[in-house]
């Protein structure tokens, strides 16, 4: 890959308007992910990072319901049996205190393997990150609206938003 493509960056704004919503945003994404993408979520508490990760694991055929592994760091959540797809490792690094952390728990195996990694609170070990990557800060507008900041880092990640941008604002003519 050339240096080109590896700093490729590419960004979409969204606002939504509801936790529903969200989660259907979540779940346009998932249904476009195949394996082997790291997705970083930040905001702050109560913003939605968990309400997208549920649309996403929706979205990749996954039926387990998924909740914030704030107690664990790590929840792995395998594909259903009706959809054959990659599984989903859902971490949440609120209550990390040193980066570092990661490595001695060898975390960093999930960022490379054939999963999807979708991290919360990814701030909190920023230096960790391979280089390409979708980063999702998500910001409290209001009681209900959301706005989503999808930063696209690697040609790669690049053509995964403008495909995501595709199927969620396609229009069909009748």
């Amino acid at each position: 890959m050339t240096r080109s493509q590896q700093e490729a960056t590419s960004t979409l704004d969204i606002i939504s308007h509801s936790s529903a919503q969200t989660q259907r945003l979540g779940m346009r994404l998932g249904e476009l992910l195949h394996g082997g993408e790291l997705i970083l979520l930040d905001g702050q508490l109560g913003t939605g990072k968990t309400t997208f990760t549920q649309g996403l694991a929706r979205g990749m055929g996954i039926t387990e319901i998924v909740s914030s592994p704030t107690f664990t760091l790590l929840k792995e959540q395998p594909s259903s049996q009706q959809r054959i797809g990659p599984p989903l490792y859902h971490f949440d690094l609120y209550r990390l205190e040193n980066p570092e952390e990661i490595i001695d728990l060898g975390f960093e195996d999930y960022f490379f393997s054939s999963g999807v990694c979708v991290i919360e609170w990814a701030d909190k070990a920023d230096l960790l990150w391979p280089k390409e990557h979708l980063r999702i800060r998500l910001k409290m507008m209001s009681e209900t609206k959301r706005g989503l900041v999808l930063t696209a880092t690697g040609l790669r990640y690049c053509e995964l938003l403008q495909q995501f941008q595709k199927n969620t604002y396609a229009t069909t003519s009748t």
